[in-house]
């Protein structure tokens, strides 16, 4: 079977994050040799120090969870966090610019931000449970013209996290132009191998530690 763990963006964005727990992530993401952790932007720094050495990436958040945030912000926002050692970012769309149709701003936001991040990737969240599928089309449409470098279901503080529908949607209309990321209430190894199958490339999971001690005591 699969060995999963190349897949996983190892994740603690709880608002009860300490940094006892952010180094514990680290610790588990050399362990299992995770691409990357996904952690809170004040906690960019610590992790940075945690895992000078190792393969594993940074990776922190702009404009969580509700995607609000003036573009502006949102720029400054993912400066402070590559100065701070971020190697990767997953930022959050407008969405209600999306729903009301101003698919000009949400484009100009994110395309901004890819910009501005230079080589550094960007990972798009569409919080797909907002979304209708038409709506989902035209956002993964304007992420992979922005030239962003991935796009993603779920800030899992939504109504409800990754769908496996949704993904498959996703990879269909991204065409192999963008790669695609999910995340959102993914708990399991049965849940993890059918994103696999479906065709992401990357899982963002809290659950990442557990679900590998899962594949090892005979998941395989």
């Amino acid at each position: 079977m699969l060995n999963p763990a190349a897949y996983f963006d190892h994740t603690l964005l709880a608002p009860t994050a300490t940094s006892g727990q952010i180094v514990q992530l680290c610790e588990e993401a050399v362990e299992y040799a995770f691409p990357a952790v996904c952690i809170p932007p004040d906690f960019v720094p610590l992790a940075s120090r945690q895992l000078y050495g190792s393969e594993v990436q940074v990776c922190s958040v702009v404009g969580f969870p509700c995607g609000y945030n003036m573009p502006e912000s949102k720029l400054r926002e993912a400066e402070q966090l590559l100065e701070a050692g971020a190697d990767e970012l997953d930022m959050v769309i407008s969405i209600g610019r999306l729903l009301q149709g101003d698919e000009q701003y949400v484009s100009d936001e994110i395309a901004q931000l890819v910009a501005m991040a230079g080589a550094v990737p960007v990972k798009v969240i569409i919080e797909c449970c907002y979304l209708s599928r038409q709506q989902m089309e035209r956002a993964t449409e304007l992420v992979v013209a922005a030239g962003a470098a991935y796009v993603k279901t779920s800030t899992g503080f939504g109504p409800s996290g990754a769908k496996l529908e949704d993904v498959k949607d996703l990879v269909s209309w991204s065409a192999g132009r963008i790669k695609v990321k999910a995340a959102g209430g993914i708990r399991s190894l049965e849940d993890v191998l059918a994103f696999i199958a479906a065709g992401v490339d990357r899982i963002g999971c809290s659950s990442s530690a557990k679900i590998m001690q899962e594949w090892s005591l005979g998941g395989r």
